[in-house]
């Protein structure tokens, strides 16, 4: 037991870092506890970055109020916490005459919801704004964006602990014991005790629900594959590009999404599943997205595809029903904030979701802001991204910048130790390469891996290094070791 805290979140998600971040303003004990090495490593990290501008949600809905407000506090967010964010704009396309009266219907219900900006353009404007796409016409949303959701989750992480909140990695909660006023939450590291317990468990919110005694909820994960393009090739597409979804699609159909690092990614599928861990790739699919993808950018080639990966939607109701279902934002009972089946919008949502739990506490007691809460944290270097004379200005303090680790992405030795030095202590080769990009480009890791590994070892003394979270160590032992062992 380590002292009472205020508020105890579950799950390091990006809803959960931004309740973390909202919190910290305040004078209060504030702990977010996540089972895996690092931030971002459940949905938010796989999906789509993409900033929504509420086109696609149900009217009078909590989710199409969420997201509205969230797309409106993103920009500044990205901008306080160090995120980059890029407002490239969204085509929805209608290949057909038929599939137009859709497009109408997304207009109108986005005109509801709040949407600025909406209108149906023809073929010629769809050229002036993507001249690689073919359509015969198309609704155009110019506020929809684009952010990396690592970065965000990250630096709204990390902006946190600077206003003194608690974030403990590797710690699983495995049992909650309602008290009078308060909660003991057992975990993988030990019981905290808390007078609020936030459930921000994503995929395992569900589970996390019926510990605090609140049954009824069911989380039906749902998969969503992608490929990832070349860079090379990122010049092909300069907005979002989703097509009119098939009429027994589990989601908005396969889309075109640029990054705000210039790829290109095709995705996502969908498809129900039993296990909310399984994130493997299947053939049939990944061949199904670049057909479907072709349709709308023929240019596309085999042969520019660098990567694959696929994410998991939580979703509230099962294949099949037909049903949509809204985002739960509530207090259960007192003490207890339950967030359940926060799926896409959830990323652009995360703002104004902190924004509501904060109300729900503020409708219970007075929370005192703090004088010298700080809401800027500085993002990393980009040295890829710097002119000559900023890069010749960076070697000249800092020689680390001189040598170049990963070849693909321009990543230096100076980024790459300041991510194995990141404030959350994350030391896994994924946390390397969402911090600075290390082993994202063409080869994949088979040029830096080397110098990475060797960095994490002399410099760091991280002997178990591993590719991700537990169960991915990636050596048995030194070769010399090993021949001795014999």
């Amino acid at each position: 037991m380590d002292g009472l805290y205020d508020y105890l979140i579950v799950g390091g998600g990006v809803v959960g870092c931004c309740i973390a971040r909202e919190l910290s303003r305040y004078d209060a004990k504030v702990l977010l506890l996540e089972k895996e090495c690092d931030v971002a490593m459940g949905t938010s990290g796989r999906n789509s970055g993409v900033v929504h501008a509420g086109f696609y949600i149900p009217q009078d809905t909590l989710k199409a109020e969420l997201n509205i407000e969230g797309h409106k506090r993103i920009p500044t967010l990205c901008k306080e916490v160090g995120a980059e964010y890029i407002r490239t704009g969204k085509l929805v396309v209608a290949k057909k005459e038929d599939e137009i009266p859709y497009l109408e219907e997304l207009r109108a219900r986005g005109e509801r919801n709040g949407t600025r900006g909406l209108k149906i353009i023809g073929r010629e404007e769809i050229k002036k704004i993507q001249p690689n796409i073919g359509a015969v016409k198309a609704l155009y949303s110019p506020t929809s964006g684009i952010v990396d959701p690592f970065q965000l989750t990250i630096g709204l992480a990390e902006n946190a602990l600077m206003n003194d909140a608690e974030i403990k990695l590797n710690t699983q909660v495995t049992g909650v014991n309602p008290g009078e006023g308060s909660f003991g939450v057992e975990t993988s590291g030990g019981v905290y005790e808390t007078r609020y317990l936030i459930n921000c468990a994503g995929l395992y919110a569900d589970r996390v629900s019926a510990m605090a005694g609140v049954d009824g909820y069911r989380i039906y994960p749902c998969r969503g594959e992608y490929h990832i393009l070349d860079k090379r090739v990122g010049d092909l597409l300069n907005t979002l590009v989703y097509p009119v979804p098939p009429k027994d699609s589990g989601g908005l159909g396969v889309h075109l999404t640029p990054t705000v690092d210039g790829n290109i990614m095709l995705g996502p599928s969908a498809d129900y599943i039993q296990e909310v861990c399984d994130v493997c790739n299947t053939p049939d699919v990944m061949e199904q997205l670049y057909v479907e993808a072709s349709e709308m950018l023929p240019s596309l080639k085999r042969g520019d595809f660098i990567r694959s990966f696929s994410g998991i939607r939580p979703k509230l109701v099962p294949e099949g029903s037909g049903e949509t279902a809204d985002f739960v934002v509530r207090e259960e009972y007192e003490g207890f904030i339950n967030l359940v089946g926060i799926e896409s919008p959830g990323l652009t949502a995360a703002p104004a979701i902190a924004e509501r739990v904060i109300n729900l506490i503020c409708g219970r007691e007075e929370l005192r802001p703090k004088k010298d809460f700080n809401p800027l944290r500085k993002g990393p270097v980009r040295f890829s991204s710097l002119s000559d004379e900023e890069k010749a200005s960076l070697i000249g303090k800092d020689p680390g910048y001189g040598e170049i680790v990963c070849r693909c992405e321009t990543v230096t030795r100076k980024e790459v130790l300041d991510a194995l030095n990141n404030p959350l202590g994350a030391r896994s080769m994924n946390a390397v390469k969402v911090r600075c990009r290390a082993s994202m480009g063409r080869c994949q890791g088979g040029f830096c891996w080397p110098k990475i590994v060797e960095l994490m070892d002399e410099e760091k003394g991280v002997k178990n290094i591993r590719l991700s979270c537990f169960g991915s160590g990636m050596f048995v032992g030194g070769t010399k070791d090993l021949r001795r062992n014999k």
